[in-house]
């Protein structure tokens, strides 16, 4: 549960003991409760912070120590084109996805010196069990705003991630 900084703490334990420090963290959790602000409940805005948000601090405060005394890391955090533009229905995703951000920018500031970059990326909509819940109808309303005409693929994300932690990147950081 990425959601619970204890258990967080303990896979980050696990994964020291078996494959050594952590230099390079993507923080891509995320889940969607979809209601009209008016009809949310609280229990839908809590759990989408918790997964989308919360995750991205448990996860990053277990490595970023460990980053900055061997001088190198890689901090990218998944956010959504949503935390910057809206969309209607998602007001808890929305800002969990800025806040995100957010939190890349100050947390960019903190460590840059010591050698980690932390960075965001924020893609429109790709190919992911989420989309693919989605109406046909909406489906095609939607691709019908996306100037390259198609939904993304995760492979598209999967080559800026490994752009920006890579050394061609290490200037890079606090951007979206």
């Amino acid at each position: 549960d990425v959601g619970d900084f204890d258990a967080c703490a303990a896979l980050h334990a696990r994964v020291l003991n078996h494959h050594g420090p952590v230099d390079v963290l993507v923080n891509n959790a995320g889940i969607t409760r979809d209601a009209s602000f008016r009809k949310m409940a609280v229990e839908q805005w809590q759990q989408v912070l918790r997964v989308n948000l919360d995750s991205a601090f448990n996860l990053s405060k277990q490595v970023v120590d460990g980053m900055c005394e061997r001088g190198f890391g890689r901090i990218v955090n998944i956010s959504s084109i949503v935390g910057q533009t809206g969309a209607f229905g998602q007001t808890n995703y929305a800002a969990s996805k800025a806040g995100l951000h957010g939190f890349t920018m100050a947390l960019a500031r903190e460590v840059a010196r010591k050698g980690v970059t932390v960075n965001s990326i924020s893609p429109g909509y790709i190919e992911t069990a989420m989309t693919a819940a989605m109406p046909d109808d909406v489906r095609q309303q939607v691709i019908a705003t996306i100037p390259a005409g198609r939904i993304g693929q995760p492979e598209d994300i999967a080559r800026a991630v490994d752009y920006l932690c890579s050394d061609a990147a290490s200037y890079l950081t606090g951007v979206n």
